[in-house]
């Protein structure tokens, strides 16, 4: 039997969502149903991420969403922590605090699929227009959200 899952990428004030339909046997593909970009409203920031917990709540909920997907956030030990970065980690965080309201969430970590999911790193199978080809039906699956849907893809052989 064939479940629902979404993924969240976080960049910025951007969401990437996609929603996929999932079989059981992991070699099937899985079925696109949605692939959007959320971005935050213009204006005031607390109202605006209140509005993003409460569609990303109910997009869920409308959805019938079995799970959830997010790509943990990631820096490198060097790298300097700037006001994006906080703002991001804002987004991020409403995103998975409204998802945990109505499914189970699981972040995923980019660094750790790159390790146990194939031969070679989620940049590589990102770019790999022959990949997706074989792995996704449905819907059209949009170039910039190959990360989000990777999220579903490696989930399947975690």
């Amino acid at each position: 039997m064939s479940k629902r899952l979404a993924s969240f990428v976080v960049s910025g004030d951007d969401v990437k969502v996609v929603v996929a339909q999932v079989p059981a046997d992991p070699k099937d593909p899985i079925s696109i149903e949605y692939d959007q970009t959320w971005k935050l409203q213009s204006g005031d920031r607390e109202p605006a991420l209140c509005m993003l917990h409460q569609r990303c709540a109910s997009f869920l909920k409308e959805k019938q969403v079995a799970a959830v997907l997010m790509k943990a956030s990631a820096a490198s030990p060097l790298a300097k922590v700037t006001l994006a970065l906080l703002h991001s980690a804002e987004v991020r965080g409403v995103v998975i605090a409204a998802a945990a309201s109505v499914t189970e969430v699981k972040t995923m970590a980019k660094n750790v699929i790159s390790r146990t999911y194939g031969e070679r790193n989620v940049d590589e199978y990102v770019k790999d227009d022959s990949f997706w080809t074989a792995q996704t039906t449905g819907g059209k699956l949009r170039a910039g959200s190959r990360e989000a849907a990777m999220l579903i893809v490696a989930s399947r052989k975690a």
